[in-house]
């Protein structure tokens, strides 16, 4: 059976509420009852709530863009992940690239917060992905195999039904550099590849795998008709409606 598509649309701290709310009504408008995919947004976690409450009925999802890894204390400017299910948010997205290069999470912490979002029964898009130096010294395999290897140890096959992961070639984000379906492709079907030497056949044959190199509605129709490529994390493209639908109309 082919794994149904999964869009999603990372805001990254941008959107006010206004913007939020009205974006999510506007969208609860455009979609239709059964589209044949899947679809999640990440807003700025203060739009969570609201986010949920518009889209109520609809079939979009709501996430937060990251989460701490205790449920609760001492931590100012922390959220939990049973605070992102209080406020309606059913996915997380964990060491996205500016969490890891621009805030400075490592593999371990990228860990803990994957067990966090387990534990609080969210769905977790685990982002994973080389930088340009990497690439260019032949290492972006064994860079992507060791974020997998540390976020992923000691889960199980059951773990592993509530993880998405989702690749960002980052050396292909803003530099000028291009990624071709055919670069997305193989890295997928790299950590496909190491999923099922780790967890089995049957876990990687439904395990979801996105892209986010900078999905734009101009290459989605190429990347999306790659049957390993099974979806897309949005960045920039995805804070308009016009050309976020554009992305997800693109699907085959």
């Amino acid at each position: 059976m082919a794994r149904k598509k999964l869009i999603s649309a990372n805001w990254k701290m941008q959107k006010g509420l206004d913007d939020a709310l009205a974006y999510a009504s506007r969208l609860a408008g455009e979609i239709p009852t059964d589209p044949g995919y899947d679809m999640v947004l990440f807003p700025p976690f203060f739009g969570v709530q609201g986010t949920a409450k518009a889209l109520d009925g609809v079939p979009v999802a709501v996430g937060a863009q990251d989460l701490f890894w205790e449920k609760e204390g001492a931590f100012t400017g922390e959220i939990s992940g049973d605070m992102i299910v209080e406020t309606g948010g059913t996915h997380v997205l964990v060491g996205h690239s500016e969490r890891r290069h621009v805030i400075g999470e490592d593999n371990a912490i990228i860990r803990k917060k994957l067990v966090a979002a387990l534990e609080a029964g969210l769905v977790a898009v685990l982002c994973v992905g080389e930088k340009l130096s990497q690439r260019e010294a032949g290492e972006a395999e064994s860079f992507v195999e060791a974020q997998l290897d540390t976020a992923l140890i000691e889960l199980t096959p059951s773990d592993m039904e509530r993880i998405v992961i989702a690749y960002e070639p980052v050396w292909a984000i803003g530099t000028g550099k291009t990624a071709t379906p055919q670069d997305a492709v193989s890295m997928h079907k790299f950590i496909r590849g190491f999923v099922e030497a780790r967890f089995g056949p049957d876990v990687a044959a439904v395990l979801r795998i996105l892209y986010g190199g900078s999905v734009k509605p101009d290459n989605a129709e190429s990347l999306l008709g790659e049957e390993e490529i099974d979806g897309a994390l949005v960045g920039g493209a995805g804070l308009e409606i016009e050309s976020f639908l554009q992305i997800a109309n693109a699907i085959p």
